[in-house]
Protein backbone atom coordinates (compact mmCIF):
# COMPACT_ATOMS: atom_id res chain seq x y z
CA UNK A 1 0.00 0.00 0.00
CA UNK A 2 2.83 2.17 0.67
CA UNK A 3 4.21 2.20 -3.10
CA UNK A 4 0.42 2.88 -4.59
CA UNK A 5 -0.18 6.05 -2.18
CA UNK A 6 2.66 7.83 -4.22
CA UNK A 7 2.05 6.29 -7.59
CA UNK A 8 -1.69 7.03 -7.49
CA UNK A 9 -1.05 10.76 -6.46
CA UNK A 10 1.74 10.75 -9.42
CA UNK A 11 -0.98 9.36 -11.48
CA UNK A 12 -3.53 12.23 -10.58
CA UNK A 13 -0.66 14.93 -12.27
CA UNK A 14 -0.16 12.64 -15.12
CA UNK A 15 3.16 11.20 -14.20
CA UNK A 16 2.92 7.28 -14.82
CA UNK A 17 4.94 4.76 -13.31
CA UNK A 18 5.13 0.58 -13.45
CA UNK A 19 2.64 -1.09 -11.60
CA UNK A 20 5.15 -3.82 -9.80
CA UNK A 21 6.15 -2.74 -6.78
CA UNK A 22 10.56 -2.81 -7.13
CA UNK A 23 10.12 -1.57 -10.58
CA UNK A 24 7.76 1.42 -9.80
CA UNK A 25 9.58 2.05 -6.68
CA UNK A 26 13.09 2.13 -8.58
CA UNK A 27 11.58 4.62 -11.56
CA UNK A 28 10.22 7.05 -8.94
CA UNK A 29 13.94 7.49 -7.56
CA UNK A 30 15.28 7.80 -10.69
CA UNK A 31 13.12 10.61 -12.13
CA UNK A 32 12.85 12.43 -8.53
CA UNK A 33 15.11 15.27 -10.63
CA UNK A 34 12.70 15.68 -13.65
CA UNK A 35 10.02 15.40 -10.60
CA UNK A 36 11.14 18.17 -8.54
CA UNK A 37 10.92 21.03 -11.40
CA UNK A 38 7.30 19.64 -12.36
CA UNK A 39 5.74 18.57 -9.46
CA UNK A 40 3.51 21.46 -6.61
CA UNK A 41 6.30 21.94 -3.59
CA UNK A 42 3.90 20.59 -1.20
CA UNK A 43 2.69 17.24 -3.09
CA UNK A 44 6.93 16.97 -3.73
CA UNK A 45 7.49 17.23 0.29
CA UNK A 46 4.61 14.69 0.96
CA UNK A 47 5.96 12.62 -1.62
CA UNK A 48 9.66 12.83 -0.61
CA UNK A 49 8.59 11.88 2.84
CA UNK A 50 6.41 8.89 1.69
CA UNK A 51 9.59 7.55 0.43
CA UNK A 52 11.57 7.85 3.48
CA UNK A 53 9.04 5.89 5.12
CA UNK A 54 9.22 3.34 2.67
CA UNK A 55 13.00 3.13 2.97
CA UNK A 56 12.69 2.97 6.87
CA UNK A 57 9.56 -0.29 6.11
CA UNK A 58 12.61 -1.69 3.77
CA UNK A 59 15.08 -1.12 6.20
CA UNK A 60 13.08 -2.99 9.12
CA UNK A 61 12.01 -6.20 6.70
CA UNK A 62 15.43 -6.63 6.00
CA UNK A 63 16.38 -6.92 9.82
CA UNK A 64 13.75 -8.95 10.58
CA UNK A 65 14.68 -11.20 7.70
CA UNK A 66 18.46 -11.26 9.37
CA UNK A 67 17.10 -12.27 12.85
CA UNK A 68 14.71 -14.88 11.31
CA UNK A 69 17.88 -16.40 9.38
CA UNK A 70 19.77 -16.61 12.67
CA UNK A 71 17.34 -17.58 14.70
CA UNK A 72 16.66 -20.51 11.81
CA UNK A 73 20.41 -21.21 11.66
CA UNK A 74 20.52 -22.20 15.38
CA UNK A 75 17.18 -23.99 15.57
CA UNK A 76 17.82 -27.95 14.91
CA UNK A 77 13.94 -28.04 14.19
CA UNK A 78 14.25 -25.31 11.66
CA UNK A 79 16.93 -26.32 10.41
CA UNK A 80 15.75 -29.81 9.74
CA UNK A 81 12.42 -28.91 8.15
CA UNK A 82 14.22 -26.23 5.62
CA UNK A 83 15.76 -29.41 4.57
CA UNK A 84 12.89 -30.27 3.06
CA UNK A 85 12.60 -29.54 -0.55
CA UNK A 86 9.98 -26.78 -1.39
CA UNK A 87 10.74 -25.21 2.22
CA UNK A 88 12.90 -22.34 2.55
CA UNK A 89 13.72 -20.65 6.48
CA UNK A 90 10.11 -18.21 6.20
CA UNK A 91 8.04 -21.43 6.47
CA UNK A 92 10.36 -23.35 8.45
CA UNK A 93 10.28 -20.88 11.24
CA UNK A 94 6.32 -19.77 10.80
CA UNK A 95 6.37 -23.78 11.51
CA UNK A 96 8.55 -24.41 14.58
CA UNK A 97 6.65 -21.34 15.67
CA UNK A 98 3.29 -22.35 15.22
CA UNK A 99 3.64 -26.34 16.19
CA UNK A 100 7.00 -26.53 18.19
CA UNK A 101 7.35 -29.60 18.20
CA UNK A 102 6.53 -32.14 15.37
CA UNK A 103 6.54 -35.04 16.95
CA UNK A 104 3.74 -34.27 19.13
CA UNK A 105 1.51 -35.29 16.43
CA UNK A 106 1.02 -39.23 15.64
CA UNK A 107 0.04 -38.59 12.13
CA UNK A 108 0.37 -36.24 9.21
CA UNK A 109 -3.62 -36.13 9.18
CA UNK A 110 -3.85 -34.99 12.34
CA UNK A 111 -0.84 -32.46 11.77
CA UNK A 112 -2.95 -31.19 8.73
CA UNK A 113 -6.20 -31.17 11.12
CA UNK A 114 -4.57 -29.06 13.53
CA UNK A 115 -3.49 -26.53 10.69
CA UNK A 116 -7.30 -26.50 9.70
CA UNK A 117 -6.68 -28.22 6.11
CA UNK A 118 -8.69 -31.83 7.06
CA UNK A 119 -11.70 -32.48 9.49
CA UNK A 120 -10.70 -33.83 12.62
CA UNK A 121 -11.07 -37.85 13.14
CA UNK A 122 -12.11 -39.36 16.27
CA UNK A 123 -13.19 -43.14 16.62
CA UNK A 124 -13.95 -45.79 19.20
CA UNK A 125 -14.68 -49.31 18.32
CA UNK A 126 -13.09 -49.43 15.30
CA UNK A 127 -15.38 -47.11 13.83
CA UNK A 128 -13.87 -43.47 12.55
CA UNK A 129 -16.07 -40.91 12.57
CA UNK A 130 -15.05 -37.60 10.64
CA UNK A 131 -15.78 -34.09 12.50
CA UNK A 132 -15.57 -30.54 11.25
CA UNK A 133 -12.61 -28.54 10.06
CA UNK A 134 -11.29 -27.29 13.31
CA UNK A 135 -10.36 -23.91 12.41
CA UNK A 136 -10.33 -21.83 9.17
CA UNK A 137 -6.56 -22.92 7.77
CA UNK A 138 -5.51 -19.12 8.76
CA UNK A 139 -2.89 -20.65 10.72
CA UNK A 140 0.15 -20.57 8.11
CA UNK A 141 -2.00 -19.99 4.86
CA UNK A 142 0.08 -17.41 3.76
CA UNK A 143 3.10 -19.53 4.18
CA UNK A 144 2.46 -22.84 3.72
CA UNK A 145 0.82 -24.66 0.86
CA UNK A 146 -0.32 -28.22 0.90
CA UNK A 147 2.36 -29.38 -1.27
CA UNK A 148 4.77 -28.23 1.46
CA UNK A 149 2.53 -30.06 4.26
CA UNK A 150 2.89 -33.25 2.66
CA UNK A 151 6.90 -33.31 1.84
CA UNK A 152 7.26 -32.01 5.56
CA UNK A 153 4.90 -34.58 7.32
CA UNK A 154 6.63 -37.74 4.76
CA UNK A 155 10.18 -35.76 5.59
CA UNK A 156 9.13 -35.95 10.03
CA UNK A 157 7.40 -38.99 9.95
CA UNK A 158 9.06 -41.35 7.33
CA UNK A 159 5.65 -42.63 5.63
CA UNK A 160 3.11 -41.07 3.79
CA UNK A 161 -0.33 -40.44 4.72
Amino acid sequence: MQINQPRGVLYELGVTFHARYVAGLDEIRECMAELEDTLPRSILFNLLEQLRRINLFEEDINQLEKRIDAWQKHEAACRAISEVPGIGHLIATALVATIGDAKTFRSGREFAAYLGLVPRQNGTGGKIRLGSISRPAYVLDEVVDVKATGKLLVSIHGIAD
